[in-house]
């Protein structure tokens, strides 16, 4: 089987994501911060408002990391983890930065998992909101 490479996620395209999701809550009135990470979880891109509430830096960055190793947006993910739910204990038993709060969303290339964004700082459903219009900016 030959199977075709998949151009990893570039810097070039950390900074069309996090302008992306940038211009996104700005127009929407919201200050955040942004973080791209690329396949292997490392640090691609990131940025926070001067007015964005101090917190939001780790929770996008988590948001992110959450994206990526679950390879599914945390805004699927929030009921999983509720005291009912499947992976109630996912949150507690692995020493990982894993934040179940929407925000974070991967980003594939030609099916692939190439990296994640994540966004903190509004209401989950609008830093969710802001993460995907950075994705649908890459395609």
């Amino acid at each position: 089987m030959n199977a075709t490479a998949v151009t990893p996620l570039t810097t070039q395209d950390a900074e069309i994501l996090l302008t992306a999701a940038r211009r996104a809550a700005e127009a929407a009135g919201v200050t955040v911060s942004v973080t791209v990470l690329d396949a292997g979880g490392h640090l691609l891109a990131f940025h926070r408002d001067d007015r964005a509430v101090l917190i939001s830096g780790e929770t996008s960055t988590r948001k992110a990391y959450t994206a990526l190793q679950l390879n599914a947006p945390t805004a699927d993910l929030v009921d999983l983890v509720k005291p009912d739910g499947p992976f109630h204990s996912l949150t507690t038993a692995l020493d990982r930065p894993l934040l179940f709060i929407a925000g974070g969303v991967p980003v594939h290339r030609d099916g692939a998992l190439i990296g994640a964004v994540g966004v903190g700082g509004g209401a989950p459903e609008q830093d969710h909101a802001f993460a995907v219009t950075a994705t649908a900016a890459l395609t």
